[in-house]
């Protein structure tokens, strides 16, 4: 096969290839969540009608996990699950990774969107080179000369986990992105980032 055909298939293939992988991954997850959360309840409604009914388990927990919000809402809701966190805690194995869990859940959710202020570029690891965070949080440092840092989240693997560094704020350059834009330019490996990117600090 010449090199010229072999390289038009080649470019072709990987474009599909990449095309075609996320599809079927978000395909592989819905059917994953519909199944097994659906087969979960199915016994329950199998008692009941005496059949099985495909997926009014899905939509059983659906309900569930609505009511839940409902009642987490309100304010013996929140009692109710301030008692039940409490409880969590004081078990031996599960405060381990309860509370890892927990925080890391809140940080990408809408009710706690304002872990993360904004979306903004630093340079890190050395100078000269520029890396993307989020920035969380002010430190005011107190000693010979005081100091006035923000924390920026640096993710270092994939968005999960990564690493927290402190810098002077006229250090931090923001981006004018949103926080949802800054999420998927880190999930997308910096692939979705926009190719200019305005620094918006004020002179």
């Amino acid at each position: 096969m010449p090199n010229r055909v072999r390289s038009w298939v080649k470019v072709r293939f990987i474009t599909g290839f990449f095309v075609i992988v996320p599809v079927v991954i978000t395909a592989y997850v819905l059917v994953f969540f519909w199944t097994h959360i659906d087969s979960f309840f199915s016994p329950f409604y199998a008692a009941i009608f005496g059949r099985h009914l495909p997926g009014f388990g899905f939509l059983t927990a659906v309900v569930l996990i609505f009511l839940i919000g409902v009642i987490a809402t309100n304010v013996v809701g929140r009692r109710v699950v301030l008692w039940s966190e409490m409880l969590l805690f004081r078990l031996p194995v599960v405060r381990r990774i309860y509370p890892a869990v927990k925080q890391l859940v809140e940080a990408f959710s809408p009710e706690k969107r304002s872990s993360f202020k904004e979306f903004v570029l630093v340079e890190h690891p050395r100078k000269g080179e520029y890396t993307f965070g989020f920035l969380t949080g002010e430190v005011r440092v107190e000693g010979v000369e005081t100091q006035e840092l923000v924390a920026v989240f640096v993710p270092t693997n994939h968005l999960y986990l990564g690493d927290v560094i402190l810098v002077p704020r006229e250090e931090v350059i923001p981006t004018g992105l949103t926080i949802e834009e800054g999420i998927r330019i880190i999930l997308s490996a910096g692939t979705a980032a926009p190719r200019k990117i305005h620094d918006f600090r004020i002179p």
